[in-house]
């Protein structure tokens, strides 16, 4: 069965290229583009892997810290990264006090997301 991930950014071309380079590596992906549609995802079953971004909604937006907490609580074996074009040390600290496993800045090449998950599906309990 293929590791599952999920992968929440409001940019349409961020998730199809995620999508595609990680499908053609064997990964069953799953997309979404807003909070609701991350939870909707969730509440279907366990990820291996969350990547989401820090803003979904303009520039002062914060989901994906709050998506970070939903799926710390309900998910707690799920690896979780953070992407933002937005990071700064406080909120990385502030990611990192919710759970997540990486905190990656925007611009980042796909195979060094693909490295960062499959370390951290190495680590995995």
């Amino acid at each position: 069965m293929a590791t599952r991930l999920l992968i929440v950014d409001d940019e349409e071309p961020i998730l199809f290229a995620m999508r595609a380079y990680f499908t053609r590596r064997g990964y069953a992906v799953d997309c979404a583009r807003e909070r609701q549609e991350a939870e909707a995802l969730l509440a279907g079953g366990e990820y291996a892997v969350v990547i989401a971004d820090l803003r979904l909604t303009g520039t002062h937006g914060a989901e994906g810290l709050e998506i970070l907490g939903l799926v710390r609580e309900r998910w707690p074996r799920t690896r979780l990264v953070l992407l933002t074009a937005y990071g700064s040390a406080e909120l990385e600290g502030e990611a990192m006090r919710r759970g997540a496993d990486a905190f990656l800045h925007k611009p980042r090449s796909l195979p060094d997301v693909e490295r960062l998950v499959a370390g951290l599906l190495a680590q995995a309990p």
